[in-house]
C-alpha cells in the first residue's frame, strides 16, 4: 500500500519540494538572466506548476474526472508558495504569478497530457 502510494504521489511530492526550495532562496541568491530574466522566471513558474498539476493527476491514476482536482491542487499550492515567499528576504508574493503563470501552466500541461493519449 505504501509502495503504491509513493509510486503514485512521489513525483508530486518531489516537485513540491523543488518548488519550495526554489522559492526559499532570497532574492540576492537568484540569478539574473539579463534580457531573458522575465521570460525565464515566468516560464519557470508555468513549467513548474504544469509539471505539478500533471504529477497530481498521475496520483489520481489519470482519471478524467480528477483532472480538474489536480488543477485546483496545483493552484492552491501556488497560493501557499506565494505566501511562503512573503517570509523570504527580498521576495514578495504575487497573485499575478498564481493567476497567470502558475494557473495557465497547470491548465496547459493538463490539456496537453490529456490529449497525448499516453496512459
Amino acid at each position: 500500500m505504501l509502495k503504491s502510494g509513493l509510486s503514485l504521489w512521489g513525483p508530486a511530492l518531489i516537485i513540491m519540494a523543488v518548488i519550495f526550495a526554489f522559492s526559499s532562496r532570497p532574492s540576492a541568491e537568484i540569478p539574473d538572466f539579463g534580457s531573458w530574466d522575465y521570460v525565464a522566471k515566468k516560464g519557470g513558474h508555468a513549467l513548474g506548476y504544469g509539471l505539478l498539476a500533471v504529477a497530481y493527476w498521475r496520483g489520481f491514476n489519470l482519471q478524467r474526472g480528477r483532472k480538474w482536482i489536480a488543477w485546483i491542487l496545483a493552484v492552491c499550492y501556488a497560493i501557499t508558495d506565494e505566501i511562503h515567499q512573503s517570509y523570504v528576504p527580498g521576495r514578495h508574493p504575487s497573485m499575478l504569478d498564481v493567476l497567470i503563470f502558475d494557473n495557465l501552466g497547470a491548465i496547459l500541461a493538463l490539456i496537453l497530457r490529456d490529449r497525448s493519449g499516453v496512459r
